[in-house]
């Protein structure tokens, strides 16, 4: 069985790696303006199907191109999970949660996905509760709260926070059940598949698809074609570039800037900005982020050794994409 070595030289890391890491932290944080817009005309469930079919198209494409086949069948129960919750669950909650609050602060909420997974990891995958994680939590629950305390829309403020939690949570679980799966199958292969189990999953608001598409303005329907090709398709290619020419916890730490982006993409075309209460709040879950991340002081006797890298399921969420699908610093079997 052949072993491909995907991690990249920490050495140098060249300029067009930069540049394609910027992209898709601009792509990214331009899901959440064009999620904010096309909600007005197109409901949750069939905007998360219309994204995910021609998402899912375009990434089958490349893997009939590329013929990479089907995955073996170890990997399905994950990419099954993966489909399910981190396209499916996440994206019907993140387009639910950004009709009851702004693009700024649903992006620094989604934030949040990394502590959940380091949580979930703790439970399901047995990796342990250090101190530094569940100070981070503290920390994030404080930063949700204000979050939710934010607007005066009172009940819908509220519902908006929780439902883009619930968001993060759903990636979260996407993450837990992708782990596995990496090692059985290429990452193409698990994001394609898994985008079209999502789109499978959302069938059932294909009706409602087609009644509000009838009714949509030619702008909305680009929008939905922008965000399957775009920040769903394309982000994925320029992300794995970036991966295999950078090391994963350099490129973790750039996700960080993707709500700061999306804050200052809604400015001009939503003309929204979020409160100074939910830029704290969602600050402070990026700090919790942050702590839940920092690692143990080793043992004296370890301090001249390199700290070895983060598993790449840890890797920041890069607030409301799908980030870890090219499996850092991992041997993957064909």
């Amino acid at each position: 069985m052949a072993q491909h070595e995907t991690s990249p030289s920490p050495a140098k890391t060249p300029v067009s790696a930069l540049a394609a890491a910027l992209l898709t932290m601009v792509l990214w944080a331009s899901a959440f303006v064009a999620i904010r817009h096309i909600g007005e005309s197109v409901r949750p469930g069939p905007l998360a199907l219309g994204r995910l079919l021609i998402g899912a198209v375009a990434l089958l494409a490349v893997v009939a191109f590329r013929r990479e086949g089907l995955p073996p069948r170890a990997a399905w129960p994950g990419i099954a999970g993966m489909g399910v919750f981190w396209f499916g669950l996440y994206m019907v909650a993140l387009n639910w949660g950004e009709q009851h609050t702004d693009a700024g602060t649903a992006a620094l909420l989604i934030g949040a996905g990394p502590l959940l997974v380091a949580l979930l990891a703790g439970f399901l995958l047995h990796e342990g509760f250090p101190r530094p994680l569940l100070i981070g939590l503290a920390v994030a629950f404080v930063g949700a709260a204000l979050a939710g305390a934010s607007s005066g829309g009172g009940d819908s403020a509220v519902l908006g926070v929780l439902l883009c939690l619930a968001a993060a949570a759903g990636h979260a679980v996407g993450v837990i059940f992708q782990k596995p799966a990496l090692s059985h199958a290429s990452p193409l292969q698990i994001t394609a598949y898994a985008s079209t189990i999502g789109a499978i999953a959302c069938l059932p608001f294909a009706g409602q698809l087609f009644t509000d598409l009838s009714h949509a303005s030619a702008g909305n329907w680009a929008g939905v074609v922008y965000l399957g090709l775009l920040p769903t398709a394309l982000a994925f290619w320029t992300w794995s570039y970036a991966l295999a020419h950078m090391p994963a916890g350099r490129l973790g730490a750039v996700t960080y800037i993707v709500p700061a982006i999306t804050v200052l993409l809604a400015w001009p075309t939503l003309g929204e900005f979020p409160s100074g209460l939910a830029l704290a709040g969602g600050a402070l879950c990026l700090v919790g982020v942050g702590l839940s991340r920092r690692q143990p002081k080793t043992a004296p006797e370890s301090a001249s050794s390199p700290a070895p890298e983060e598993p790449p399921f840890a890797e920041p969420a890069a607030v409301g994409e799908p980030v870890d699908v090219s499996g850092p610093a991992r041997a993957t079997r064909d």
